[in-house]
């Protein structure tokens, strides 16, 4: 019979006496699972809110990191539960020690087999772990007569506000959220230099802060400046972005500039996604994501549209009319009396 080396086994192994021992060997094992991630290319942010998770799990036990059981998984989701955390939260945080253990389990169960006789054992399991059933939340978009109802309105109403500037702004943003399935964090990083009208049939904008996935940051893209877009972003900074400051001619300013003048930057600032989010926004609603998500899903089935014209080209693929968003105008908010 031959022998079977066990895993971990390349470096000494550590004497784990004492309660000292113990804990420097678990900061250890936090901090190699904080590198790996990072050599993963995941983001500080993403690093930082996992190490909190699994230092806040490694305080709810009575005994070291690598002995911990199901058992203990289900006290401390239970417990998270019990402190009104949402679904979404504590599923996060299964998933995040789900992970760790993965990799506990990978790279130094056998070194803490011989050190402790623990085996170690993954505490999070199909019975404990979240399902995505429970995740699911189910929002009905509003119609399309309702759509162009609020749109319709909200644009007869810019041009009588009591501030104008902040008022075409947010109609705006809302308006690309509508025509092209921005979220609101995207648009609000967009700078000008953003706007390349020299892309494409339609011209692009080069979303630079795109939602990421799996803790590894923004992923840019470029996007398609349909359903009229191109018009709405051309009288935006033709007529609007102009009356914020002498920058709208600077490629680095925000697209979205704050009404509030920053005396550092000499210019406006950028505005907050939460300035966009305040209760006097009747584009709240589409904040909310019941209209953007929607909209987000006929954008992309418009983009498969422009990719399979740019392949092909206009022969091989039928050119029918965009469908319009807010009647047949683009829908431009009239100038200020």
């Amino acid at each position: 019979m031959g022998l079977v080396a066990l895993p971990g086994g390349s470096a000494v192994d550590p004497a784990l006496i004492g309660a000292q021992a113990i804990q420097d060997f678990e900061q250890e094992l936090v901090d190699q699972y904080a590198l790996a991630m990072s050599a993963a290319g995941l983001t500080d942010r993403h690093i930082g809110g996992t190490r909190a998770i699994v230092i806040e799990f490694a305080r709810s036990l009575s005994t070291p990191l690598w002995e911990a059981t199901c058992a203990d998984a289900d006290v401390f989701l239970a417990q998270q539960r019990r402190m009104g955390l949402s679904v979404s939260t504590r599923a996060g945080k299964a998933g995040a020690l789900a992970g760790f253990y993965e990799f506990v389990i990978a790279r130094y169960e056998g070194t803490i087999r011989r050190a402790t006789g623990v085996l170690v054992e993954q505490p999070i399991d199909e019975f404990n772990r979240q399902s995505g059933v429970s995740l699911g939340k189910v929002r009905v978009p509003p119609s399309d007569e309702e759509i162009d109802s609020l749109f319709t309105a909200w644009r007869g109403s810019v041009a009588q506000a009591r501030k104008y500037l902040p008022a075409a702004r947010d109609y705006f943003a809302a308006s690309l959220w509508r025509r092209l399935g921005l979220r609101i964090n995207e648009t609000v990083m967009l700078d000008i230099r953003d706007w390349r009208p020299d892309l494409g049939e339609f011209g692009k904008l080069h979303v630079r802060h795109g939602k990421g996935s799996r803790g590894r940051g923004p992923k840019p893209r470029l996007v398609p400046a349909i359903n009229g877009a191109n018009q709405l972003i051309d009288w935006w900074l033709a007529e609007v972005r102009p009356q914020y400051g002498h920058d709208w001619a600077d490629p680095d300013a925000p697209l979205l500039p704050s009404e509030r003048f920053d005396r550092d930057l000499d210019r406006c600032g950028r505005v907050g996604a939460n300035a966009l989010r305040r209760p006097g926004n009747p584009g709240r609603r589409v904040v909310a994501g019941v209209v953007g998500s929607d909209d987000a899903t006929r954008a992309a089935a418009l983009l498969r549209l422009v990719a399979v014209r740019g392949r092909y080209g206009h022969q091989g693929a039928p050119r029918a009319p965009w469908p319009p968003v807010a009647g047949d105008d683009v829908g431009l908010p009239p100038r200020p009396q």
